[in-house]
């Protein structure tokens, strides 16, 4: 039954029994370039659990923490095939995707457009992907589907599925403008700034 008070004690006691009731949600600090589990293949999920419903819902306040479109598992340390996406940065609660154990099953046309990554922060680079793809996943209670995204979903469906593969978008650039961005981030590190 809807709260019929007129005091604002009354709608205090809501909003407080409401935030009670919510989880708070864990921010995971994003993993950066250079950390071992960001280069490799990362774990077919088998196990479909309560846990694995709340680390979605931690990817998903650890993506829109960080201002990001797209987070994979292993971005947080978590080898595992697993990503969230939102192209509306947290704007439209419907735009949100999780993809667990996905797979691009068909790619078409070609986008080069500049790209970034959470795990490289401040650095950028332009990457082609394909215009369409269409992936197969699971979501995180382990049910198939496919979806198909474009422009810019397409390109974070791509982005992240990389990730999952142990593949950086500095993968995708040319070799002189990596291997600039690598001396950049090796130098940053000797400055204990990366």
């Amino acid at each position: 039954m809807a709260d019929k008070s007129t005091s604002s004690k009354g709608a205090s006691v809501v909003t407080e029994s409401t935030a009670v009731a919510a989880r708070a949600r864990k921010i995971y600090p994003i993993v950066k370039y250079g950390d071992p589990v960001l280069e490799k293949p990362a774990a077919t999920i088998t196990k479909f659990e309560a846990e694995l419903e709340t680390l979605v819902d931690d990817m998903f306040a650890s993506m829109y923490a960080a201002n990001g479109v797209g987070l994979a598992a292993p971005q947080i340390g978590k080898s595992i095939r697993l990503a969230v996406v939102d192209v509306t940065v947290g704007k439209n609660p419907e735009a949100k995707i999780v993809l667990v154990n996905p797979e691009i099953i068909h790619a078409e046309g070609e986008v080069r457009e500049e790209e970034g990554c959470l795990s490289v922060p401040g650095f950028r680079g332009y990457v082609v992907r394909p215009q369409f793809v269409t992936v197969r996943a699971q979501n995180a209670k382990g049910e198939s589907f496919e979806i198909r995204g474009e422009n810019l979903l397409a390109r974070a469906f791509c982005h992240e599925i990389d990730h999952l593969h142990g593949i950086l978008f500095l993968t995708h650039l040319s070799m002189l403008k990596r291997d600039l961005i690598k001396r950049k981030i090796k130098k940053l590190r000797k400055e204990g700034e990366w």
